[in-house]
Parts: C-alpha cells; sequence; structure tokens
C-alpha cells in the first residue's frame, strides 16, 4: 500500500517537473498542444486496438480457448487508457509502451509466470471429516482414464442432444 501512495504523491511532483522544463524549451501554448494532441492520439490508437482485442478474444472463445493472451492484452490497454487520460509527458509514454503490441508481447510472459508463482489453487468446501468435499487447503489425489466416444454404449442415456453417443450431456428432460 505504502508503493502505491509514494506513485500517487510522486507522480504529479515529477510530471510539473516534465511541464515546466519542456514549457521552457518550446513555450507555453506547444506544451498544452502536445499534452492535447497525445492524449488525442492514445484515445484513438486505445480504440482501435481495444476493439481488436476483443475481436480477437470472441475468435478464441469460439475455438473453444481460454483467451489469456486477450484478457492481459485488455489489463494492460485499460493501464495504457488511465495513463495516456492523465495529463503529462511521462504517463503518455508509458501508455503508449502499453499500446505497443510488441512491449505488451514482452512483458506477458514474465508477468505471468510471476503472477502464477503468487497463486495458490484451493478447492472450497466441507473441510477435512465433514463431508466427502475437499476442505480449503486439501490435496486432492486421484486416477484418471479418457472416455472416448467409441468406448461408451450406443443407447439413448448416453446420446447428446444432437443424438450422438458417447456425449456426457445430462439426458433431457423434456421428454
Amino acid at each position: 500500500m505504502g508503493f502505491i501512495l509514494l506513485l500517487f504523491i510522486l507522480t504529479p511532483i515529477v510530471e510539473i517537473a516534465v511541464f515546466i522544463q519542456v514549457g521552457g524549451l518550446i513555450g507555453l501554448w506547444p506544451t498544452l498542444g502536445l499534452v492535447v494532441a497525445t492524449a488525442v492520439a492514445g484515445t484513438a490508437l486505445l480504440r482501435r486496438q481495444g476493439l481488436a482485442t476483443m475481436r480477437s478474444a470472441r475468435e478464441s472463445l469460439a475455438r473453444g480457448e481460454f483467451p489469456v493472451n486477450e484478457i492481459f492484452d485488455g489489463a494492460c490497454l485499460l493501464a495504457s487508457g488511465l495513463l495516456l487520460l492523465t495529463p503529462g509527458f511521462i504517463t503518455d509514454f508509458l501508455g503508449a509502451l502499453f499500446l505497443a503490441p510488441m512491449f505488451r508481447a514482452a512483458i506477458r510472459g514474465p508477468l505471468l509466470r510471476w503472477l502464477m508463482s503468487r497463486t495458490t489453487l484451493r478447492t472450497s468446501g466441507a473441510g477435512p471429516g465433514r463431508g466427502s468435499t475437499p476442505g480449503p487447503g486439501s490435496t486432492i489425489d486421484a486416477e484418471f482414464h479418457e472416455i472416448r466416444p467409441a468406448d461408451q454404449p450406443d443407447d439413448a442415456r448416453n446420446k447428446d442432444r444432437n443424438g450422438r453417443a458417447g456425449s456426457l450431456d445430462p439426458p433431457d428432460e423434456r421428454g
């Protein structure tokens, strides 16, 4: 929590210092114009990349894949939008970095590995000694075997909604 507080205090101070330096070099109005131009250009790029990311996520879901990359890109684009809307040259630079697909690809792997190393999968349930459902922190030791459609009996109880045998869909209750 201390890091975020420090970031909220230092960011405006550093941005004001950079505004003063840039304003001294190119003047007040060109400096303000540059800030507005970066916000407008960044917003347009953000919109285009955001729509492309949504389209890619829909395609991944249609293929039955979980859209991990698209979710990561969406989070980066959200951060980019927040940074680009914050007035300042340093935040605009960082926002532009998150807009760059090559930058996102470069940080995706290390960041996801770091996040996965900090994540613990836990089950919820009744807990030890209170039934058959595992409790938080329980370990499940099990064996499995793959059930292929060809190995299944061809009867009415074991057909999917399209009449194909071997599905594990629940029987249709409508009759």
